[in-house]
């Protein structure tokens, strides 16, 4: 797996998850996946999970961490259940998600039914897909960034409606002039420039400001 594509690769948005509870056979399965930057991260929100049912019989955990231009770190761990049973599934459906920067913990309530091998592999692979539903996902990936400048009059109205037009905007910036920047994917942004043009009448002119590597929403 590439850690960064040139079409970018999919991230959690750093923003909070529901827990998820699969019920099988009594026992419960208690699903949650987090944005994780570092290894020491992931290991740290594995061990949250773990403080915060100290009396659940398994907390396992699979996690993926993006090293940019090197392959990714990938962890898995069963914590007590048998070999192959809990984490690897759990990471096999990480990697077939393609999402990075993300540590999923299922949490395990016995219910005093033995579920086998088979089971307990449905069982962890579902709780994990379901907990990563839950996570709102960004793309990662390099862009080409472009400057705008117009008069403070107008900024407000232009930002509006590049927005609408569907214009990616980093940032707008407020002095003398408004700045406003833009991100595009390919380094000749034909439609953007058009929308520019539409939005401010032929009078803005788009200037290449350098690249650089962004998080923007699905």
């Amino acid at each position: 797996m590439s850690s960064l594509a040139p079409a970018g690769v999919l991230v959690p948005a750093d923003t909070s998850a529901s827990e998820i509870d699969l019920e099988i056979k009594r026992s419960h399965f208690l699903g949650l996946a987090a944005r994780t930057t570092s290894e020491a991260q992931a290991r740290e929100f594995i061990a949250s999970r773990r403080a915060l049912y100290p009396d659940a019989r398994h907390h396992c955990s699979a996690f993926i961490i993006a090293n940019p231009g090197a392959t990714p770190t990938e962890r898995s761990n069963d914590d007590g259940e048998p070999s192959g049973t809990a984490g690897k599934p759990m990471l096999e459906v990480l990697r077939g998600s393609q999402i990075f920067d993300v540590t999923v913990v299922v949490t395990r309530y016995f219910g005093g039914t033995l579920l086998g091998t088979g089971g307990l592999v449905r069982a962890y692979s579902q709780a994990t897909a379901q907990a990563l539903e839950q996570l709102s996902l960004c793309r990662r990936s390099q862009q080409y960034l472009w400057q705008l400048r117009a008069p403070v009059a107008e900024a407000g109205r232009i930002e509006a409606e590049l927005r609408a037009g569907g214009a990616n905007i980093v940032q707008t910036r407020w002095e003398s002039q408004a700045t406003i920047e833009l991100a595009s994917a390919v380094a000749n942004p034909t439609e953007l420039a058009a929308l520019v043009a539409n939005v401010t009448r032929g009078q803005g002119q788009l200037e290449a400001a350098g690249t650089k590597i962004l998080e923007l929403p699905l």
